[in-house]
C-alpha cells in the first residue's frame, strides 16, 4: 500500500479493514494496527512504563489479564513477556488474523490463551464465562476506532462487566482532539507546526471546531461520567511526556471497587 493512501485510509480503520491490514504484506507490524512506524518503533518500554504506573496489578504476581484489542506489535510482546515472568493468567483478544501475526512474529514462544473474534459482538460466551474475573483490562489504541465505527459505550459496558472486585480497566491512548486543538494554539504546539509545516505565519485552529468522527472532550468525559454513575471510579490521566503523542492523547482509568 502507498503511504500516501495509508494516511489517508487510518481514520477508516475498523475491525474488518483490520482484519486485511493484517494480511497485508506491504505493511509492517506498527501500520497494521493503524501507526506509522516513526510513533512506535522503539517506545515499546516507555509505553509499558506508562501502562505499568496506572496498572500496578501487572507488576504484581499471579493475576488475570486482559489485552482487548491487543495487535501483533511489540507493545503485545512486551506484555506476554511481563505475563510470563509474573505468571499471571494472561489472555489476547483480537482478530483471526492479528492472533496469527502475534503468535508468528513472537521472539520468544509464550504461554497465553487467545480469543479470536469482534468484541463483544463475538463474544457472548467469553464474557458470560468471565465475568467479574479479570484484574487488569487493557485496552490501548483501540477505542478511537470503536468510537467511529461502533456503540462506545455498548463496548465498554461489556468489557467493564469482565472487572474483578478492585480490578483495572486502562482505556488507553485515546486521541482526543479537544486537547490536540489545545496544543496547537498553545507556543509550543505552535513552533511545532511552524517546524513541520516550514511556514512562519501563526496557524489558525478553531478552539469549537467539530469534527465529525473524532474523540473529543464531550466523548471523553461522557465515558468517565457514565460509569461513575454505575459505581465505579474513573480519572483522566496524562501520558508521560516521553510518549510520542502525549501532546495531543491521554487515557481513562476505570476502576473497580473492592
Amino acid at each position: 500500500m502507498e503511504r500516501k493512501t495509508y494516511f489517508s485510509e487510518v481514520d477508516l480503520l475498523d475491525y474488518e479493514r483490520g482484519r486485511e491490514w493484517a494480511k497485508d504484506s506491504t505493511l509492517s507490524l506498527h501500520e497494521k494496527i493503524g501507526f506509522p512506524d516513526e510513533y512506535r518503533e522503539g517506545y515499546k518500554e516507555l509505553i509499558l512504563e506508562d501502562i505499568l504506573a496506572k496498572l500496578p496489578q501487572l507488576g504484581e504476581s499471579g493475576r488475570k489479564i486482559l489485552d482487548l484489542g491487543c495487535g501483533c506489535d511489540e507493545l503485545a510482546w512486551e506484555i506476554l513477556r511481563l505475563s510470563h515472568e509474573k505468571q499471571h493468567e494472561c489472555w489476547m483478544l483480537d482478530s483471526p488474523e492479528m492472533l496469527a501475526l502475534l503468535a508468528e512474529h513472537l521472539p520468544q514462544p509464550r504461554s497465553y490463551l487467545s480469543c479470536a473474534g469482534k468484541f463483544p459482538d463475538e463474544h457472548d460466551v467469553f464474557i458470560a464465562e468471565h465475568k467479574g474475573s479479570f484484574d487488569v483490562v487493557l485496552v490501548y489504541s483501540v477505542l478511537m476506532y470503536v468510537s467511529v465505527h461502533d456503540n462506545i459505550f455498548n463496548f465498554v459496558d461489556k468489557a467493564v462487566e469482565l472487572l474483578a472486585p478492585g480490578g483495572r480497566m486502562l482505556l488507553g491512548d485515546i486521541p482526543n482532539r479537544s486537547k490536540r486543538r489545545r496544543f496547537f494554539r498553545s507556543p509550543a504546539g505552535i513552533e511545532m507546526l511552524r517546524a513541520f509545516t516550514g511556514a512562519q505565519e501563526v496557524p489558525q485552529i478553531d478552539p469549537w471546531e467539530l469534527e465529525y468522527g473524532k474523540m473529543d472532550d464531550s466523548i471523553v468525559f461522557a465515558v468517565m461520567q457514565r460509569y461513575r454513575a454505575g459505581g465505579y471510579e474513573t480519572y483522566l490521566l496524562p501520558q508521560g511526556t516521553n510518549l510520542p503523542m502525549a501532546n495531543r492523547r491521554e487515557d481513562i482509568l476505570i476502576e473497580r471497587r473492592s
